[in-house]
């Protein structure tokens, strides 16, 4: 399961300080890019058509094809080249998490217990070129995402579809997925080992984009990847360094109901230092002033300095996206165990100073459920050990007690020494001093990332202690919590995301029950009853989800951020 990375490595406190004391204040912005509407634009005039939008990140958008990418790779860019069967809805907020058709005339067709799906194309679909999108074309490029050498996208289909497990990628087996059907060329029908009534959801993802045969490169095809979208790539510079987007003049939007499409010309650099981009964001001259990021965060010293200026703080957007950070326990580790050592630690913890250590209320949310607080999940309130804002210590002591350890107990606990604010030594120090009013002595063991990530997913090797977190692939409760509490996906020979190493066959069968519904507003409801079962066993401590504050350029208009991804949707900007 990927996470994303989204929340901001460093603080650029200083740059920005420079930028508000030039003058910047006099910048006019949108009128409202906050958490309540996600949507804004500059004074009343509409959005219109032209221009060229800047995009300015930190991390470069590698591996760009399809079948390499997850449908939130490189902060919702790939979208504009790449259509897919189905796609999220591009509205702000909650409406932002509904699944919509794309390509195809609806979300899909299910069979009696969805273990078969069925699609219909739209009429007038075109690549780049002028040639018919066919349905031949979306089985092809499905099965391409299936080769070794073009590995790294999302791993669900392999998992899903009849024979997933085995096929090797058209290169080297060109009979292809017999599971996908394609009965003439405006549908495809999808085969599943079992039922999946979020596979609407999955649908979404870019290796569900149409590749033509021919044009196939190989790992070569992401040099010029052959667009479905309102946007053709006309440069890809040192591996996505660079990426120049063109209008795609064979898109029709009539057929694309999602996409705004407003700017000429799409210019992403990436590479760049987060202090620079947010100093260009803030002073927004020249080109910058129509410039926007989808990966780089504003700090808490850098929000402080923006809330004295209302005409750079009309200019920050508020997002949200489904993601938890907790405490995880192995329970096949002494003293962790026993459940009430486990509830002690849920008590003593302090989420004020957790969320302090986070970067403070404006970057992040307390959390008692592991379940984001969205009604796309299933969120259902509970808090099973009320450990109210600053923790109960006392209740803490009363439960080691009642677990033998009337004196406290020492414990290690697992962190990353990466300042990513989520599983960083800021966070730890504060569950440490929390733990320590309760008699419960916590020594840190902080760990480079890609250490602390395998011990933290290792069946062999995970501690009993550590701190962790998920997000999911899509707004729904099945990415959630089945990697996390379904105990046939435990894996002993690779990343296994089971910290608890739960099997309980009760939460087994729930989860399939729950796939089988189509009707996703009773399976969110579902998801959320099972989020609130499992909390009872105490199995790990959500602290926080993290709130998520992008700023724009003075001349961007009508952004858009959604639960879905919890970042400005670049396919709905405009800059004149």
């Amino acid at each position: 399961m990927r996470q994303p990375s989204v929340i901001s490595r460093r603080v650029a406190a200083a740059a920005v300080s420079v930028v508000l004391a030039s003058g910047t204040a006099a910048c006019a912005g949108p009128e409202d890019a906050g958490a309540e509407s996600g949507t804004s634009g500059k004074g009343s005039a509409a959005p219109q058509k032209g221009g060229t939008l800047t995009v300015l990140n930190a991390e470069a958008q590698t591996d760009f094809d399809p079948a390499r990418l997850y449908t939130s790779g490189g902060g919702n860019v790939p979208s504009l080249v790449f259509r897919t069967l189905t796609t999220r809805n591009r509205e702000a907020g909650a409406a932002g998490t509904q699944v919509v058709p794309d390509l195809a005339t609806d979300i899909g067709r299910p069979n009696k217990d969805a273990t078969e799906w069925t699609y219909t194309l739209k009429d007038g679909l075109k690549f780049e070129d002028g040639t018919p999108i066919t349905s031949a074309d979306v089985k092809y490029g499905i099965e391409r995402s299936f080769a070794a050498e073009l590995s790294g996208g999302a791993p669900y289909l392999r998992d899903w579809l009849v024979g997933g497990d085995t096929y090797q990628g058209p290169y080297k087996d060109p009979e292809g997925l017999a599971s996908i059907v394609t009965p003439d060329p405006k549908t495809i029908v999808f085969k599943l080992r079992k039922p999946e009534g979020e596979f609407p959801f999955v649908a979404t993802q870019t290796q569900f984009a149409p590749v033509p045969k021919a044009t196939d490169k190989g790992a070569k095809y992401e040099e010029h990847p052959v667009s479905s979208g309102p946007y053709k790539v006309v440069s890809n510079e040192n591996d996505g360094e660079r990426l120049v987007l063109e209008r795609n003049e064979h898109w029709d939007p009539k057929t694309d109901e999602e996409r705004k499409a407003y700017p000429d010309r799409i210019d992403v650099r990436s590479g760049l230092d987060e202090a620079v981009i947010n100093q260009r964001l803030a002073t927004s001259s020249g080109a910058d002033a129509a410039a926007v990021t989808t990966d780089t965060n504003l700090g808490p010293a850098e929000l402080a300095q923006i809330g004295s200026d209302k005409a750079l703080a009309a200019r920050v957007g508020t997002g949200h996206f489904g993601f938890t950070n907790y405490i995880a326990f192995n329970p096949k580790v002494k003293p962790f165990d026993n459940p009430k050592v486990r509830q002690a630690i849920a008590y003593a913890v302090n989420r004020t100073s957790v969320v302090n250590a986070a970067g403070g209320s404006a970057l992040a949310e307390p959390a008692t459920t592991f379940l984001p607080e969205q009604k796309a999940f299933g969120f259902t309130p509970y808090d099973h050990f009320p450990a109210g804002r600053t923790g109960n210590p006392e209740k803490a002591e009363q439960l080691l007690e009642e677990a033998g350890f009337p004196n406290g107990l020492t414990v290690t606990l697992l962190h990353s020494t990466a300042q990513n604010r989520t599983t960083s030594p800021e966070i730890a120090t504060a569950v440490q001093e929390a733990l320590g009013k309760a008699g419960i002595t916590v020594k840190l063991d902080g760990q480079e990332p890609n250490s602390f990530n395998e011990k933290r997913w290792s069946v062999k090797d995970a501690p009993g202690f550590f701190l962790s977190r998920w997000g999911a692939d899509w707004p729904a409760g099945g990415p959630f919590l089945a990697p996390i509490f379904d105990g046939r996906q435990i894996v002993t020979n690779g990343s296994n995301y089971n910290h608890a190493q739960l099997n309980d066959p009760a939460v087994n069968k729930e989860i399939d029950e729950i796939n089988k519904l189509t009707d996703l507003k009773a399976a969110a409801a579902r998801w959320g009853a099972l989020d609130k079962k499992i909390g009872e066993q105490a199995l790990d401590v959500p602290l926080f989800h993290p709130v998520y504050k992008r700023l724009v350029g003075k001349d961007v208009k009508n952004v858009v951020i959604s639960d879905w991804t919890g970042v400005l949707d670049v396919s709905q900007v405009a800059v004149k």
